[in-house]
């Protein structure tokens, strides 16, 4: 259609009486007006009419489909229909992630003339370091993100897949957050930590006088939960006698406290955890299928640490904010790239702890290769190879001699020690004849001295 083809005033207008940040394109990318609301969060303040949706959003000199990205507009332009994406928007308070929802205008003819773009700024994530919320820009967490986004304004059960450490209980709080129940209750429940006497009386509460020890009535956790989200951590671990349970409680959204006849409606969400492999374990007996079917409506795989590449530096800077948040901590590039070496078996609560260590070690403000623990700084000596000179100093430029970096570290450990040789080896997590060696590989007595 030609490009000075002009949509109702009418159209216009209407925007302007919306919330929510609205623009109106045309099939070139347009912007053909922008409601006050997205000026002013989404746009400085500053007219964009007549700009391109993907140089304001962005900054790409080419529309996001041809930047490596899901483009709603073409993506509409081919299905024809509303189309939802995910992005990471410039907003005047830095890069944030948006959920786009984007609709067809269509002509008097039935031809999709404009788009009116919907923008809701997704509050639990960031995609700059933050002292809060989820972190990360690399593809493996913005597929997770997306998923995110889908299920949280749903009443669908989550089922969270992925090993330990991932954030598996921030990712359940950010589904949470972004629901319509955001303004009641997260509880949180750690079923590995609850044996199966108690977990009955943990979980749905009890009478007074219902089991020896049960001096008052107490109320449980789905009742703690009501109107909100109750998120089951290690699903994996809860006994099969409880799994029944717990079964009933989701079909029928009803429950019973121990010693108590009287039949009660839970008003819960419900998000569910584990490291574990349910199938097989479903195949081997010790997880009920039917359970499974029934908390494993919307799954979504947190990804693993080293599955998100180029999220570490952003992870670093983010959770030094959180261990030593009264100081501006950096890491030096030297120590960066053993972190990034290392495959963190932990995930993020390894890094975490790392980085907590390290803000303890370090006096300064640069964490260096000495402040890391003693399991990384082996790690890129590794994947040097054998034939390359290693570097005359302990730092020149970025250049690192890991055994003069481990030499510090020990000599640094065994002067601060104040006890024996068997205790210095268990506070650095290595055998004595190990620490034995290591004192006698780097020219060290038991006393600090070369």
């Amino acid at each position: 259609m030609p490009h000075d083809a002009r949509p109702l005033p009418e159209l216009v207008s209407f925007l302007e009486t919306l919330s929510e940040p609205h623009i109106l394109c045309d099939r070139d990318y347009r912007i053909i007006a922008a409601n006050a609301a997205y000026r002013r969060s989404c746009a400085h303040g500053r007219d964009v009419v007549g700009r391109t949706c993907y140089d304001v959003s962005h900054r790409y000199s080419v529309p996001c489909d041809r930047a490596g990205e899901s483009c709603p507009l073409a993506r509409s332009l081919q299905s024809g229909q509303r189309e939802r994406v995910l992005h990471l928007h410039h907003t005047p308070r830095g890069e944030e992630y948006v959920n786009i929802e984007l609709s067809p205008v269509r002509d008097a003819d039935g031809e999709i003339a404009w788009f009116i773009e919907k923008m809701e700024p997704m509050q639990v994530a960031r995609g700059v370091s933050d002292h809060r919320g989820l972190i990360g820009r690399s593809p493996a967490f913005q597929r997770m993100l997306e998923l995110v986004a889908r299920v949280a304004p749903s009443e669908a059960s989550v089922l969270l897949q992925g090993e330990s450490g991932t954030g598996k209980e921030l990712v359940a709080s950010a589904v949470h957050e972004a629901s319509r129940r955001a303004q009641g209750p997260f509880v949180a429940v750690d079923c590995s930590g609850l044996p199966e006497t108690l977990f009955e009386s943990e979980l749905f509460g009890h009478e007074r006088g219902a089991f020896t020890g049960a001096t008052a009535r107490k109320p449980g956790l789905i009742e703690a939960a009501s109107g909100g989200t109750l998120f089951l951590d290690e699903l994996g671990d809860i006994p099969l006698g409880m799994q029944v349970k717990l079964l009933r409680l989701l079909e029928t959204g009803t429950y019973r406290r121990v010693g108590s006849t009287e039949l009660r409606r839970a008003d819960i969400r419900l998000v569910s955890a584990t490291h574990r492999p349910l199938k097989r374990m479903i195949a081997e007996g010790s997880f009920r299928q039917d359970l499974y079917f029934r908390i494993n409506t919307f799954p979504i795989t947190v990804p693993a640490l080293r599955a998100r590449e180029g999220d570490l530096p952003l992870l670093v800077e983010s959770l030094l904010e959180r261990v030593a948040p009264q100081r501006r901590l950096a890491v030096s590039p030297a120590a960066m790239r053993l972190l990034a070496a290392h495959p963190f078996p932990g995930n993020v609560r390894e890094l975490r702890n790392v980085l907590e260590r390290a803000s303890l070690m370090c006096d300064g403000e640069t964490i260096g290769p000495e402040h890391l623990p003693e399991e990384l700084l082996g790690v890129e000596a590794e994947t040097v190879p054998s034939h390359e000179p290693a570097p005359s100093s302990a730092l020149s430029g970025d250049a690192l001699d890991l055994d003069e970096v481990q030499r510090q570290a020990l000599l640094r450990a065994v002067r601060s020690h104040r006890g024996s040789r068997r205790e210095l080896a268990r506070r650095l997590g290595i055998s004595e004849r190990t620490l034995y060696r290591r004192l006698k590989a780097l020219q060290l007595d038991g006393d600090g001295h070369g």
